[in-house]
């Protein structure tokens, strides 16, 4: 799992805002590829070596078999729950489960810990999701960039399953799309099944949270008709990860960092308390109209910075690196490469 243990760390707020640069800006991505898991292991306390709520999906070397997982914060540790309990290995059938939280955390203490190795192949959080919701301008920034009023209500888009890639892949430029942009937006995993629920029941309905970035092929948006589906749903246009980090982990999910660095220059920073409409609204909206199920995600939107709106434009081509992170969630890295790749 190259990169795996960065990218799985829970950030306590983010190097690229202190001084003091991190060790992945020390070494810098290429020496990291060679030697992933010394400079960026953390020596926080051992609290942090403990596995907690942050599920991911994998595979061994030499094996087939996708398997779930809860890893510590500091990314260095792990359980592996699918072959230790009777946990599915898939992720939308474990939140189906209804696993009680506190009991797994406190019989994670009596299970055997393991080092999260290079080999394991990280996948994406969920694979296949029943719905992939989106809301566009959702934040008062991203309003603002794009010279647009603030919205009376949520505007909502879908994206679909086979869009989806993990934190590691390759983000694939498409021939047919010109103009790729990046978006990093808070992605909510719904834990039960919800219809009519109130705002304030809405939160209940929340199991977690994950990172996405809503890669979006501007010109099928606008030039083409306004194809909004088609340009924001092509193969790949939907990373997601690394982790899911289950609601107890998180208590103010109203106040994370959220950023995009596009080739070591930071194109977004924003904060997600500038959210328009909030997630315990969008929850309410969205059941007035269909049922959520478990495992169906809400991506939140996306602040200010995106490619489209600086000046000049700056879209994704093959060879860019686009890293998204959220505090408390960890970082993806996704290449951009042609699509025959």
């Amino acid at each position: 799992m190259r990169a795996a243990v960065s990218l799985l760390r829970n950030s306590f707020g983010f190097a690229r805002m202190h001084a003091k640069a991190s060790p992945l800006e020390k070494i810098g991505w290429e020496q990291m590829k060679h030697s992933p898991l010394e400079p960026i292991i953390s020596s926080c306390h051992s609290e942090y070596q403990i596995p907690k709520c942050r599920f991911m999906q994998y595979i061994r070397s030499g094996d087939t078999n996708k398997r779930l997982g809860m890893v510590s914060e500091n990314g260095s540790k792990m359980i592996e729950l699918s072959s230790k309990t009777c946990a599915s290995p898939d992720m939308v059938n474990f939140i189906q489960q209804r696993y009680c939280m506190k009991s797994l955390i406190s019989s994670a203490q009596f299970m055997e810990v393991d080092d999260v190795k290079q080999d394991l192949k990280l996948l994406p959080p969920i694979d296949s999701p029943g719905k992939i919701i989106g809301v566009g301008c959702n934040y008062y920034d991203g309003c603002n960039e794009r010279h647009e009023s603030i919205p009376k209500t949520p505007e909502f888009f879908v994206k679909f399953g086979t869009s989806i890639t993990g934190a590691l892949d390759n983000i694939r430029a498409h021939q047919i799309a010109k103009r790729i942009d990046y978006g990093c937006e808070l992605a909510v995993v719904i834990g039960k099944k919800c219809r009519h629920v109130s705002r304030n029941a809405a939160m209940s309905c929340v199991f977690g949270y994950m990172i996405a970035q809503d890669i979006n092929a501007r010109d099928w948006n606008v030039l083409h008709g306004g194809q909004t589906m088609l340009g924001k749903s092509l193969d790949t246009f939907c990373p997601l990860g690394p982790v899911i980090v289950h609601k107890c982990h998180v208590p103010d999910v109203n106040n994370l960092w959220i950023k995009t660095i596009v080739n070591g220059e930071q194109r977004q920073c924003g904060n997600t308390k500038d959210m328009i409409f909030k997630i315990d609204y969008l929850i309410h909206r969205l059941s007035q109209f269909m049922t959520l199920c478990p495992g169906d995600i809400i991506l939140t939107g996306t602040p200010a910075g995106s490619g489209a709106y600086r000046n000049p434009s700056s879209f994704l081509k093959p060879g860019d690196l686009v890293e998204s992170e959220i505090q408390k969630l960890g970082k993806m890295r996704n290449k951009v490469v042609n699509p025959y790749a």
